[in-house]
């Protein structure tokens, strides 16, 4: 499942090996080895990273450099910088085609889409779109790029063959963020001025359904089989849980006041969500069978962004507000955090996507 939206954290290699964590405050990446738990390189890239994306392979990093309007490139077997490729202003997200040879930015201030050639690391097309572009994802057999326009209320639908937008979709009011379920047939948009889930059907480009859910809703995941949607409501202090056949609310998993959820990610089995909550610097447990809270971990200040490595083992944990900036790793066996490990300043969010599940989680827009 992808997501889109300022994908500000860090990034788990194929390996598991390593984890990449993006520093917004010190312009620069925390690489950590995993098996020791330990920072084993810094690698400087931009002015204010705030955004992440892997190539299927792992053997590529793209950070989206938010002050400095540009993409730097890591080369994961050397952890160097290989390239830094313009883009336009203020890029707000980033994501990586499936077949990885191509990288797609949005620059929210220039109301476009940079297109990045990953052969050549040049931007071979600029694609005009709605005001505000934040959230992007590509649909998995890669033939189109959805992109949530936030003060246009509405989806551009790029056709990647051509880099034309030919179609846009209205949703509801400040789409900030979109996932893709695993078969590619619906694309979900939470609008979070406007409480509810735009649910478009990817064959025909129109928005088949409604879903009303929480104040303010950020983040999603969608479970791997693709029967659920996990939206995370910042202003509710809760979860819903949206059936992805019927398009409704199955169940809503209340958290608790003041938890403030707001990253969320499933782990590759589907059997259990996790939920960062930045009011109480906790991690909820959802059992996807129940839809219960089984636990509630405690981590560091502020946990915007939460990941699950591809074995399902461990959930890593952006502190964006501890000081230093550190990551919580906890053992997804025992539910307790196994170990702290220091980064640079305003780790944001994390992000695991090798065998193309994502945690997500935005820089602190809203």
């Amino acid at each position: 499942m992808n997501v889109g939206n300022y994908p500000s954290g860090a990034a788990a290699s194929p390996k598991e090996n390593k984890v990449y964590v993006l520093n917004e405050g010190s312009n620069n990446v925390s690489v950590i080895d995993t098996a020791t738990n330990i920072v084993t390189t810094t690698v400087n890239v931009g002015l204010s990273p705030t955004g992440i994306a892997v190539n299927p392979d792992g053997t590529k990093i793209y950070v989206m450099n938010y002050g400095s309007n540009n993409v730097s490139v890591i080369d994961t077997a050397t952890n160097n910088v290989t390239a830094t490729m313009n883009v336009v202003i203020n890029p707000a997200g980033i994501i990586v085609s499936p077949d990885g040879t191509k990288v797609y930015v949005t620059n929210s201030l220039s109301n476009n889409i940079s297109v990045i050639d990953t052969a050549t690391n040049n931007v071979t097309a600029t694609v005009n779109v709605g005001i505000e572009p934040e959230g992007i994802v590509v649909i998995p057999n890669g033939t189109k790029v959805f992109v949530a326009n936030s003060l246009s209320n509405s989806i551009s639908i790029i056709d990647t063959a051509t880099n034309n937008v030919t179609a846009t979709v209205n949703v509801g009011a400040g789409p900030e963020r979109v996932a893709v379920t695993p078969n590619g047939k619906k694309v979900f948009s939470m609008n979070y001025f406007s409480n509810n889930v735009s649910v478009i059907d990817t064959t025909t480009n129109n928005v088949i359904a409604s879903v009303n859910v929480g104040s303010f809703p950020l983040g999603v995941t969608i479970t791997p089989n693709g029967k659920r949607a996990y939206v995370a409501n910042k202003g509710s202090n809760n979860v819903s849980v949206i059936d992805t056949s019927t398009n409704t609310v199955a169940s809503i998993v209340n958290l608790g006041i003041p938890h403030r959820p707001y990253g969320v990610a499933v782990t590759p089995d589907g059997t259990k969500v996790y939920v960062g909550n930045k009011g109480n610097d906790t991690v909820s447990v959802i059992d996807t069978a129940t839809n219960n809270v089984i636990a509630t971990v405690p981590v560091g200040n502020w946990p915007w962004g939460v990941a699950v490595s591809p074995d399902g083992n461990k959930i890593y944990v952006a502190n964006s507000h501890d000081n230093p900036g550190d990551v919580s790793i906890i053992d997804a066996r025992t539910n307790t955090v196994i170990a702290t490990v220091n980064v640079g300043n305003y780790p944001f969010g994390v992000t695991v996507t090798p065998d193309g599940k994502k945690g997500i989680c935005d820089e602190p827009k809203r």
